[in-house]
This record gives C-alpha cells, structure tokens and sequence, in this order.
C-alpha cells in the first residue's frame, strides 16, 4: 500500500520546515499543498519558504498570476507527482495550509471536477450578489440555506453554487471517493504563541520586498480583481496603492487578518480525527514527531 504524510496547520506554524527536516530523514519529497503558492513570481507575499539548498517542492510555480487555477486543475498535478514519487520508491510529503486541497486529494470532491458554464456565467454576468442569492434559492434551496453570510455576498461563490447545482440537476455522475488505498500519517501543528510568529513572519516578508512584488505584478498585468490577488497580503496592499492607508496600516491589517485566518484553519483542520496534533511551543516536539513517523512508515 502506498504511504503519504500529510502536515497540516495554521500559517507561520513551521509546517515546510519540520516537512523539510522529515524529507531528510526518511527519504522524502516535498508537494506543497498552498492555493497561493502555485503562481509564478508570488514569491515573498505568499512566503513560499523556498529551501536555501536548492531542494524541489512539488506544486509551487504552476501557473502565471494572470490566469485561473482551481482545485480541480491542482489535484490533477498532485496526483502525477505522487506516481511519480512513489516510482521512486520515496515518500511523498504533502504539506500546506489549504484545506480545500488537502482534502480533495485524500478524500475526493464531487464537485471539484464540475466544468465551467460559460453560457451560464454569461447570462449571469452583473448580477448582484442578492440576485445570484435568489437564483440560487431558486434552484437549489438546500444549498442556498447552507450558506454562510460571507459566501452569500461573494459572487464568485454564489455563480459556482449555481453552476454546480444545475450541472447536478442535469447529469447523474457518482462522487469521487478520493482513493482509500493509501496508508496516510497526517501531522498537525498548533501553538498557543501564533500571533508571534504571524507578526515576525509578516514583518519579515514587509521587510524582504513585499511592496517592490506587488508593484512588479501590477506593472506586468496582473490586475486586483484577479484570482491570484485574492490572497490576504496581496488585498491589504490595494488601499495602500490607492493611497487610502500607510505601509505601517498594511502591515498591521495583514498580521490581524493572517490570525482570523489561522483560526479559521484551525477549525477546518481540527474537524479531521485522523489528524495527531503536536504543540510546537513544547519542548522536544521534533522528537516525537520524529518517532510518530518512524513507527508508522517502518
């Protein structure tokens, strides 16, 4: 049976760098499991922790900043790099903070695989987030009731709702079970202290160029309304652009909202049992991890 480990927890935890001291030891490569670090030239925002030493991680760099990526496209990819890695009879390490693709590759999303719409997103086009919350109920009120306020106003979210409710409605496909034939070991990370090293991370990465990548990909056409410019270090420097707050202002409202989403992540990760969580501000939590991991994969 083929083996994974998986690392989860929140950002700034140091889960690529018990990851990384994990590949050494037990003969591993490296998928990285973040929706922001797939895109070319978002180095320093998205802190992508590239190795000093030149060691690969799967599944960063995929595609230009411009363009769409979804969970779908990401899982393909994952799953050539595990075959290939398993060919080389290595452990794939799988480590990130997002949740969505950690569990689309263990678990399997029926919905991920769900084309575009384009006609329906063409018809749909400049309707506000009330209306698209009004079709949706109209089409599929289970899905609309479980909603929560924030997706009820996000228009992106609502038009998928609706496209995946009438692609459902039109075919009659079976639910990607994901593949139960792995032996998974999945790590999670925790600490009480997170907002001290969100703040030391977000100052480091002010400090290493943050606002000269940002203007480099404005300057190369990336625009704010892009996918790839969703991510939080990214929209907090969008009032400073328009001269609406300070650099100071943007570090500040970046450390507060890397927090609300450390917690968020949290939660996700910790409705997941098979995950053994280790306290990272414990002494000696490296060794048992360490020896968590010897005893599962020999």
């Amino acid at each position: 049976m083929n083996k994974i480990l998986v690392i989860v927890g929140p950002t700034a935890v140091g889960k690529t760098a018990l990851a990384l001291a994990l590949a050494k030891k037990f003969d591993g490569e490296l998928l990285s499991a973040d929706s922001r670090q797939v895109y070319k030239g978002m180095d320093i925002v998205t802190g992508k922790d590239l190795p000093k030493d030149g060691t690969k991680i799967w599944l960063t760099d995929l595609v230009d900043p411009k363009e769409e990526f979804s969970v779908s496209q990401w899982r393909k990819e994952a799953m050539k790099v595990l075959k290939s890695v398993w060919d080389k009879k290595r452990l794939p390490i799988v480590v990130g903070g997002t949740g969505l693709y950690i569990r689309a590759l263990l678990d399997g999303i029926g919905t991920i695989d769900i084309p575009p719409n384009k006609s329906l997103r063409d018809h749909l086009s400049g309707k506000t987030p009330q209306e698209l919350f009004d079709i949706l109920a109209s089409v599929d009120n289970l899905r609309a009731a479980g909603m929560n306020q924030s997706d009820r106003k996000n228009p992106r979210r609502l038009l998928r709702a609706i496209e995946i409710s009438h692609w459902e409605q039109d075919k009659s496909k079976g639910r990607d079970k994901g593949n139960n034939q792995w032996d998974i070991f999945m790590i999670g990370l925790k600490t009480d202290e997170l907002g001290k090293s969100i703040e030391k991370r977000v100052k480091g990465l002010v400090e290493e160029g943050a606002l000269d990548e940002v203007k480099r990909l404005i300057k190369g056409g990336t625009h704010w309304d892009a996918q790839s410019m969703t991510g939080i270090g990214y929209r907090k420097f969008r009032d400073f652009f328009d001269g609406k707050i300070s650099l100071e202002e943007v570090e500040r409202q970046w450390v507060q909202a890397d927090l609300q989403y450390a917690k968020r992540q949290m939660t996700w990760f910790k409705k997941d049992k098979r995950v053994k969580w280790f306290d990272v501000a414990r002494s000696g939590w490296q060794k048992k991890v360490e020896k968590a991991v010897k005893n599962w994969y020999n």
